[in-house]
């Protein structure tokens, strides 16, 4: 898969809500993709395939074709587009701070008992991993 579009070519959140459909189950047609996210957003089908195209310009979407239509799948990988949206999220609202971050949450007290818990075996687990 691809790596996330550079910052000039971020996805928008439109862009992001036809990814979502791609990573859920592709191949897809574009009238697939406007059956999967149109109806939630009162969208056209060529609402849906200009967002195709943009999609497919930053290289975030390949196109196959298929008799007189195309298949539309999915370049990036959803785990290398949350990585860099969470990278730039913490860079731009936290100096680059993952502990603001999560100091932020935890006086909002936006954390639960069992988020409080994975991030404390997330931690023992990088821990560990470090040791060896």
């Amino acid at each position: 898969m691809a790596e996330a579009p550079e910052p000039g070519e971020r996805i928008s959140e439109a862009e992001h809500a036809v990814m979502e459909a791609l990573w859920a189950r592709s191949p897809l047609t574009a009238n697939e993709v406007a059956d999967a996210v149109a109806p939630a957003r009162g969208w056209t089908l060529p609402t849906v395939k200009t967002l195709l195209s943009r999609l497919v310009a930053k290289q975030a979407v390949a196109t196959q074709p298929q008799g007189k239509r195309f298949l539309y799948r999915p370049l990036l990988a959803r785990t290398d587009y949350a990585a860099g949206e969470s990278r730039r999220l913490v860079e731009r609202l936290f100096g680059g701070s993952a502990a603001g971050l999560f100091a932020h949450l935890a006086e909002a007290e936006a954390l639960s008992e069992a988020d409080l818990s994975e991030i404390e075996a997330l931690l023992k687990g990088l821990r560990e991993g470090a040791g060896q």
